[in-house]
């Protein structure tokens, strides 16, 4: 018997239709199945004392548009159409609080490597998503190995564009590290530096300052992670972007994963090795504390991060 953890909501939007959920069906042979030639953002929606509120929507809809344009699946000029569409499905599906997926999808009509004669097709789901590495990690942290899977060579896979493909290779690590009893893993890149997580950019505190490997490459250009810096830079504290050697995970003082789904993450052990003293540190806590005040209209939106979800009438039908 199968069984399934994805909670279903009502409705999905599909090319500027609503569909119901269990009717959002596509044929085994779309190129997105045969190739991988989909992408996707996830966005979270945080409920505050001013209703639903989209965190960075905007960025999430650049960055959906520029992996568009890196896998010659254009839509720039849809994005207007996706973002008011985001906001109408959480309110569609009665939602206060909540995961949003879009996701461009190469669709039926070509057997072969080149898409043309497929169709272009983009979705938006979205679904209700606790603490994604488990419940008390955000508070207790979790434990990572290092991945025996290193992240790709620049200029084979574009790590700047987030398609489903490339998650291929975050799968493999991720069930390693599962099946030897861990929360996730870390990815060196190809010459043995950290690069990221599974599915999340990595920082560590040394002697005070922020540090995170940079951008090179073999990581994904984090939104979470560009939120920490800013937050850091207005609580005074100093960061750097720049090579960071597998053992200075081991030394960190403090460690923690960031990304839309782990949000800000303690890390407390990586290879069995306790991180500082084994729970999370006081500069993750935080920034923990003031990007989820700010998500959830608790601090001033003083970057203008929130997107309000419009009180639609009649929806649902």
């Amino acid at each position: 018997m199968v069984t399934h953890n994805m909670p279903q909501t009502d409705w999905i939007w599909k090319d500027g239709e609503w569909i119901r959920w269990q009717d959002a069906t596509v044929h085994v042979l779309v190129h997105s199945i045969q190739f991988g030639s989909s992408l996707f953002e996830g966005v979270r929606c945080y409920d505050t004392p001013d209703g639903p509120a989209i965190f960075r929507l905007d960025a999430h809809l650049r960055r959906l548009r520029d992996s568009s344009k890196i896998y010659r699946m254009e839509i720039g000029d849809r994005i207007p159409e996706i973002a008011e569409a985001c906001g109408e499905i959480v309110a569609r599906n009665g939602l206060r609080e909540c995961y949003i997926r879009p996701m461009v999808v190469r669709g039926y009509g070509s057997a072969g490597l080149s898409p043309v004669g497929s169709t272009l097709d983009v979705y938006i789901a979205c679904w209700p998503w606790g603490t994604y590495l488990g419940e008390g990690a955000l508070e207790n942290g979790v434990d990572v190995k290092v991945s025996s899977w290193q992240r790709q060579e620049p200029n084979t896979f574009p790590s700047g564009a987030k398609a489903a493909g490339n998650y291929l290779n975050s799968q493999l690590g991720r069930l390693e590290a599962i099946e030897d009893g861990y929360a996730d893993a870390i990815a060196l890149g190809p010459g043995g530096l950290v690069s990221e997580g599974t599915g999340q950019n990595v920082f560590l505190v040394r002697d005070g300052i922020l540090i995170t490997p940079a951008l090179d490459g073999t990581n994904l250009i984090g939104i979470t992670r560009d939120s920490i810096l800013r937050i850091a830079a207005d609580l005074g504290i100093p960061t750097r972007e720049q090579a960071v050697p597998r053992e200075w995970l081991y030394t960190a003082d403090e460690l923690f994963f960031t990304g839309t789904a782990s949000e800000v993450t303690p890390i407390r052990s990586v290879d069995r090795i306790t991180v500082g003293e084994g729970k999370m540190g006081p500069l993750t806590r935080q920034l923990q504390q003031r990007y989820l005040d700010i998500a959830r209209g608790r601090a001033a939106d003083t970057h203008g991060w929130l997107t309000r979800v419009p009180e639609l009438a009649g929806v649902g039908g």
